[in-house]
């Protein structure tokens, strides 16, 4: 059986885009994205498709972390600043932990703790149990 980081390291789209997931427990979850060349859009900074792909799985990690399946329902992010080289850190806090509809805000960092962008999102959390055996 595996781990739910194990279970969303899995995720193609974001394992390809570079996303590494460091770090999960109740309500919290840490991942970083470094940003290489091909997340450069034509403006010679990441692509925002790249940066919510970091933010939207750390949002999975935590919403996920009650090891109850939770879905996204929707997601807003607000980008910032712009970044176009080095890791981008991105922090995920469960604002409301709510037994069907919780609340996450994800904040993404470059390496010098400069605010790049930030995303509220809330989830549908299934009855059905995940199937893992703990979270890392």
């Amino acid at each position: 059986m595996r781990t739910l980081k194990e279970l969303l390291s899995a995720d193609r789209f974001a394992a390809e885009a570079g996303v590494e997931l460091l770090e999960i427990s109740p309500g919290y979850a840490k991942a970083r994205m470094k940003v290489t060349e091909t997340h450069l859009n034509a403006g010679g900074v990441c692509q925002g498709g790249a940066l919510f792909t970091l933010a939207d799985l750390t949002f999975a990690a935590v919403a996920n972390s009650r090891e109850k399946l939770t879905l996204s329902l929707n997601a807003n992010i607000t980008f910032l600043r712009a970044v176009s080289e080095g890791y981008v850190y991105a922090e995920a806090n469960e604002v409301y932990n709510h037994f069907r509809v919780p609340f996450v805000e994800v904040r993404l960092m470059d390496e010098q703790q400069q605010l790049i962008a930030v995303m509220t999102s809330s989830g549908y959390r299934k009855n059905e149990e995940l199937n893992v055996e703990g979270l890392e």
